[in-house]
């Protein structure tokens, strides 16, 4: 068994996590992916951030499979073992601000002379250029420009930012779909291109159909906590010893829903007998199934709910939602041995290919730690002409 990316070489310059998680998938799908990293490291090694056992869980997430060589990029030397690499590789990633490839002299320009089918992916915050292409573009700026914090929370409550680093996750998710796509491309022309994406953007795309309804009918949604615009019950309930979500987009569900709660004259009632009425009288309906649903548990419930068919889910947090079966069943959970960590387990792939076999998980690697291996096995580098890069500082 092989997987897809099988002989793809990634070369990454990003950091933290908008320049590493699109290689983290690409890594799961089978690339050979090389962390070019300064003397300093990826800022996503700062053992500050999520903490453990002296090192970033951050880093020891979206780094697995990777092996890191550090260069020198302000260097001549430095910056001709990049060349090198460039010449036998297929990708090249960095979330550099605007200004940064061109000044280290390995902008696309200057890449693709040296190889015509180098692929170079840069995720910005707003841009190459433009007004805002200089501003910082941490997630929570993102989160908050964009408008997703404007509609998420609970009403008339502070706006609050998702739980997961969405914006910082979207830069990840949309360089790799480029990549993928540039790849694909490269395959019928024969030459490489430039994929150019910013956060910004990416979270403007996620706000998908409540974008359509301002940008089309000047509707400004509100925070709607686990309540939904459009759909009447679709929410988060109280229960006896936790909550759980019921999502009652279909009239059958509705009326089944109903039964469940041994109320089926709920349904019956004029103010209810479709969705529109239930959004129009939200009001009056969800303090009577609040009342309900506090009666009994969250596995009281699910058994009723589930066996009705009704959608429905329990409220989990990570210590119930990683025991649920699926995580099992579908291989949801990643392990590798790291030198100073231990064992480290980790969110697995989502993506199931036919004949890929299991998701590769080796550890992330200790800084500069595959600077001799990369050098010797790709470039035929001597332990010689290794040593003397190493002694003019274009390496560690």
């Amino acid at each position: 068994m092989t997987h897809p990316l099988n002989g793809v070489r990634v070369l990454e310059l990003g950091q933290i996590i908008a320049g590493t998680y699109g290689g983290q998938v690409l890594s799961d799908l089978g690339a050979e992916v090389i962390k070019i990293e300064s003397p300093e490291g990826d800022l996503g090694r700062n053992p500050s951030v999520a903490p453990y056992r002296g090192t970033s869980g951050l880093f020891l997430t979206f780094n697995r499979n990777k092996k890191s060589v550090v260069i020198n990029l302000k260097s001549d030397a430095g910056r001709q073992v990049f060349y090198d690499l460039v010449k036998t590789s297929d990708v090249v990633v960095d979330n550099f601000r605007p200004g940064v490839l061109e000044r280290l002299k390995i902008d696309f320009e200057t890449l693709r002379a040296i190889n015509p089918r180098i692929i170079q992916c840069s995720v910005t915050g707003f841009g190459m250029t433009g007004e805002y292409k200089d501003y910082p573009a941490l997630d929570i700026i993102i989160q908050a420009i964009s408008g997703h914090m404007a509609v998420t929370g609970e009403p008339g409550r502070p706006p609050v930012r998702v739980g997961i680093p969405l914006a910082d996750l979207s830069g990840g998710i949309f360089a790799c779909k480029g990549i993928l796509a540039a790849l694909f491309a490269r395959e019928r022309s024969g030459v490489g291109s430039r994929v150019e994406l910013s956060m910004f953007d990416a979270m403007l795309n996620l706000l998908s159909y409540m974008g359509t309804m301002w940008l089309t009918n000047g509707e400004l949604p509100k925070p709607p906590g686990s309540g939904h615009d459009y759909t009447v019950p679709w929410q988060a309930f109280q229960v006896k010893d936790g909550y759980i979500v019921v999502a009652t987009r279909e009239e059958g569900f509705w009326r089944k829903l109903c039964e469940v709660m041994e109320k089926p004259e709920l349904a019956d009632d004029a103010r209810y007998l479709t969705n529109a009425l239930r959004v129009q009288h939200r009001d009056t309906l969800v303090p009577v199934i609040e009342a309900i649903f506090r009666t009994r548990t969250v596995d009281d419930w699910l058994a009723r709910l589930r066996a009705a068919n009704v959608p429905a889910a329990p409220v989990n947090h990570f210590d119930r939602a990683f025991a649920e079966p699926p995580v099992a069943e579908r291989d949801m959970i990643v392990e590798y041995e790291h030198p100073q960590a231990g064992k480290v387990r980790l969110p697995g792939n989502p993506i199931k290919i036919s004949g890929a076999g299991k998701t590769p998980s080796t550890p992330a690697p200790l800084l500069g730690e595959h600077t001799d291996s990369v050098l010797r096995e790709v470039l035929s580098l001597t332990p010689e002409a290794i040593e003397k890069l190493r002694a003019n500082g274009a390496i560690k």
